[in-house]
């Protein structure tokens, strides 16, 4: 068979319906019909974004098609919405905005997305083409150059010109968000060819494949020898174990070499929390900095050993350290390593091959030894009231629900005490991101309730979303712990200076304005917090239950506290 003839047989033909539609187009089409024909030939199926005058034909295009469509009240929440769909499906989360400030309000949650590698498809509007150039014509919402405030953010820009170019850029896009790693996109669309009538015909289905990204073979021999002739063999497991569904391969590699695993925060749920290799995540802890220290040959999968990571750098590995990372600026950006640049999942597979089965297993013995250090230490700073906090949560907490963080000292507490998965903003650190996540992950599935944990410095971000949750019935419950303003910025203040400032906030009554929503709200004690979460769970629709408490962090081992 020719090469021609092979790409013949791989084109997609055309039913008879779709034949005669692209005949004879359909009337009354425009651009923003083209946008939308597009996302349901890649596969699309949910929406998210808020509607301003430049993007209004997208919008109108979405009566048209069988897209589901959730709309948020602030366009950075929006973004977190959308961003918590991509973590929990794998899939592209399309977001459409508008222009200018519409555009601009969502740059927090792309970073997020960017930092957290969410594929977000973020499809903003643009002044009309005549206005295009970087001149001042006067047009609202106009921005010099738009596209270049989402630059050092997104992996990838496309710009849309005419109509014919909505389709491919589109596709390009998606291609881009799900090629590993996943990340956020950017595309843009002048308000005159999302409005203007077309006859092109109606998109049928798109191919956007993303790239496999396949590790070097001579790297995995090399880092598959490492690996079998290591005596003190330790694996560190990031998000990126998480995201390309690894965790499978990484268990059966931890058992085959004997070797403990440490979950990073964002690869929380990457490796079974109980099983006797598991170190679970006390990332911020001095007994696990020296074990990871301590391994002759560590494994970094899906992580770049940043900040947190590390505990705050002060993580200095004395052994060999093979790092595996689908983005290739993360590779050996704060250790030196064999860099392996791949896909977690792939890599994985290879190592599973390629290494050999140590014979005596004796790492769970010296895995009980840390723990039981680790658990020495936080007991001894008196901090059982946190702890009882986070396992009356999770008593609550449904097994098969997603729960989701914001920036707030009892979800600092959890990513090191959570057992298992969760999901938080920790990626880029921004407050608010919480609660309209939930409502994202809702979107997804709304037959499982999901729940959200603000602060009440957090919660102030996103109280316009109880309006969201309300009107679309979500069966989102959001836990706010009331301590009176930004709790980890006064206990930072405070250690650093002896005093805080700006952290002490004013607040609503939040059970009333949740209840002026139309959402059931509860004030709840430490005591009865586990039955008060388990009601609202049981309930249909959004709840909140909020928790007047104010909480401690345990002592910072990374500045020499023990």
């Amino acid at each position: 068979m020719s090469p021609h003839d092979h790409h013949h047989d791989e084109t997609p033909h055309l039913t008879p319906e779709q034949l005669a539609a692209a005949l004879n187009p359909p009337a009354g089409r425009n651009g923003g019909d083209l946008v939308v024909e597009t996302l349901q030939g890649l596969g699309a199926t949910t929406v998210f974004g808020l509607p301003g005058q430049h993007a209004l034909g997208m919008f109108d295009a979405l009566r048209r098609s069988s897209l589901t469509y959730l709309g948020l009240r602030v366009e950075n929440n929006t973004g977190f919405a959308a961003d918590a769909y991509g973590r929990v499906t794998g899939e592209v989360a399309p977001l459409l905005l508008s222009t200018g400030p519409g555009a601009l309000t969502s740059l927090a949650a792309l970073q997020e997305a960017a930092a957290g590698s969410s594929p977000v498809l973020a499809i903003s509007s643009q002044i009309p083409t005549a206005g295009l150039g970087g001149g001042r014509h006067g047009y609202l919402h106009e921005l010099r150059d738009q596209q270049a405030s989402f630059r050092d953010i997104v992996k990838s820009v496309h710009t849309v010109r005419k109509a014919s170019q909505i389709p491919s850029a589109l596709a390009a896009a998606w291609e881009s968000a799900l090629t590993a790693p996943h990340g956020p996109v950017w595309v843009e669309i002048p308000q005159d060819v999302l409005l203007a009538e077309t006859t092109l015909p109606p998109v049928t289905a798109m191919d956007a494949t993303p790239r496999e990204l396949f590790p070097r073979p001579e790297l995995t021999a090399v880092a598959a020898h490492l690996l079998s002739s290591a005596t003190r063999p330790v694996i560190i497991a990031g998000g990126g174990v998480v995201r390309s569904d690894a965790s499978g391969k990484l268990l059966a590699l931890a058992e085959k070499l004997d070797a403990p695993v440490v979950s990073t925060f964002g690869g929380k749920g990457a490796f079974p929390w109980e099983h006797p290799l598991s170190l679970q995540s006390w990332m911020e802890d001095r007994h696990t900095t020296d074990f990871l220290e301590s391994a002759d040959v560590l494994l970094v999968v899906g992580s770049g050993l940043g900040e947190l990571s590390s505990n705050y750098h002060t993580f200095a590995p004395r052994g060999r350290v093979i790092q595996i990372e689908a983005d290739l600026g993360k590779l050996e950006s704060n250790h030196p390593a064999l860099g392996i640049h791949a896909d977690a999942r792939i890599a994985l597979s290879e190592l599973l091959e390629q290494t050999t089965d140590r014979a005596d297993k004796t790492a769970a013995e010296s895995v009980r030894t840390v723990l039981a250090k680790v658990r020495a230490r936080i007991d001894a700073q008196d901090l059982g009231f946190e702890q009882q906090l986070v396992a009356s949560v999770r008593e609550a907490l449904p097994a098969a629900s997603p729960s989701f963080w914001d920036m707030t000292i009892l979800a600092y507490w959890a990513w090191s005490v959570w057992p298992g998965a969760l999901h938080s903003a920790q990626g880029a650190g921004g407050l608010g991101y919480g609660f309209p996540a939930a409502i994202g992950a809702s979107a997804a599935d709304r037959t499982t309730p999901v729940l959200a944990v603000s602060g009440d410095g957090g919660a102030m971000y996103s109280i316009a979303e109880l309006a969201t949750a309300r009107q679309y019935n979500l069966p989102v419950t959001w836990l706010i712990v009331d301590d009176g303003g930004y709790g980890i910025l006064r206990e930072y203040m405070t250690d650093a200076f002896g005093e805080a400032t700006a952290t002490e906030l004013s607040r609503p009554d939040f059970v009333a304005l949740a209840e002026s929503f139309g959402v059931p709200a509860v004030r709840t004690t430490p005591e009865s917090l586990t039955e008060d979460l388990a009601k609202a769970f049981a309930e249909p629709g959004p709840s909140v239950v909020v928790l007047p408490a104010v909480l401690k962090m345990f002592a910072p081992t990374h500045l020499g506290a023990v």
